[in-house]
């Protein structure tokens, strides 16, 4: 066996290992807690973060090992630096990488009813992942919630003050409500209306615009491939959304047909290119063509759909895009942001 490759799959075995790991100390909140601590034993550490002490030494040894943690053994303390701790933790200005390795175990759940797949064909259904919308949720917190306002809504020339002014507003797939409640919450002129096909997310979702006392948002369980919209909205989003869809085409020219005549599409997916070989050197290729082989292709074959999956890439959205009749298309990306294109597309050019 080649050496290299043996030390690379050995890395591979730990990497995967460590992930696990740093999910738990998201999930557990010990990385919130080491980045408020000097350097403490393991028993500091566990009464800090109220957990049993056994796991959180465990814990510990992988974190070491695999140099997230700093150990001194001369008196048995460890310590997370600042430097990692600000991409490990809920308090940051920076991508939290720990909240995104939930993924993996999210994803193995499904590894015995993928695996009938693979014989079969078919695919796994959205009910079959457990905690999906949770970790959804925190994902799409980071990457859209966090930008939406200074970043994203900019993006499209005239938007802010179009919603300040008061425009409709329709959110595709908006799971959990967090990017539409925000926008209710900054832009009350506006009216908000968020669509999906989890009960549970859009329970959620209700609940959080009772809290924020958002009087001008409206959130419905809706399947937005079947249901053909009566009425005409300035401003249509979909987050991570379309990719998934048994149908996309269809739900493409559901939302052109929704927009009013000087109504914007703004769809943030995947960066990623169409043909494979530009994404050789993707630096999270692996990672997202596992997560659309384990989920965003096999939850659109599971309902007979396209499966386009996570990977369609720009050229493949963009040629869909025109194909619906888009009129004006732009492909942008923005520095907080380093998985997704955003497209901003026009119903009819500019005058």
């Amino acid at each position: 066996m080649d050496d290299d490759f043996s030390s690379y799959l050995i890395d591979v075995i730990n990497k995967g290992s460590l992930s696990i790991m740093l999910s738990i100390g998201h999930r557990t909140g010990l990385f919130d807690v080491l980045s408020t601590l000097p350097p403490s034993t393991v028993e500091e550490i566990a009464t800090h973060s109220k957990l049993n002490e056994r796991y959180v030494k465990e814990w510990l040894g992988a974190m070491v090992t695999g140099k997230i943690v700093e150990y001194n053994p001369v008196n048995n303390k460890f310590e997370l630096s600042k430097e990692k701790a600000k991409y490990l933790t809920r308090e940051n200005n920076i991508y939290n990488f720990a909240a995104s390795m939930q993924w993996i175990p999210v994803l193995s759940q499904v590894e015995d009813e993928i695996l009938k797949c693979f014989t079969n064909g078919g695919g796994v259904p959205y009910s079959s992942y457990g905690r999906f919308h949770e970790v959804m949720a925190e994902e799409s917190y980071q990457t859209v919630v966090v930008g939406l306002i200074d970043h994203i809504i900019p993006l499209v020339p005239g938007l802010t003050v179009g919603l300040k002014n008061g425009m409709k507003v329709l959110d595709i797939g908006c799971g959990k409500g967090k990017a539409i409640n925000l926008m209710a919450k900054q832009f009350p002129k506006s009216v908000f209306h968020g669509y999906d096909l989890s009960t549970e997310a859009i329970d959620y979702a209700k609940k959080e615009a009772v809290t924020l006392n958002n009087s001008n948002v409206f959130f419905k369980v809706e399947d937005i491939l079947s249901t053909e919209f009566n009425d005409k909205f300035d401003l249509i989003t979909a987050f991570d959304a379309i990719h998934d869809q048994p149908k996309p085409d269809l739900v493409l020219k559901n939302i052109y047909n929704s927009l009013s005549d000087k109504g914007i599409f703004l769809m943030q997916d995947i960066l990623a290119s169409t043909p494979l070989e530009n994404n050789i050197a993707h630096p999270l290729g692996p990672f997202l063509y596992t997560i659309s082989c384990l989920h965003c292709m096999s939850v659109s074959l599971s309902q007979n759909g396209a499966g386009l999956g996570a990977m369609w890439g720009k050229e493949k959205a963009v040629s869909m895009l025109k194909e619906t009749g888009f009129a004006d298309i732009q492909v942008k990306t923005l520095p907080h942001d380093f998985q997704n294109y955003y497209y901003v597309c026009k119903k009819n050019k500019d005058d």
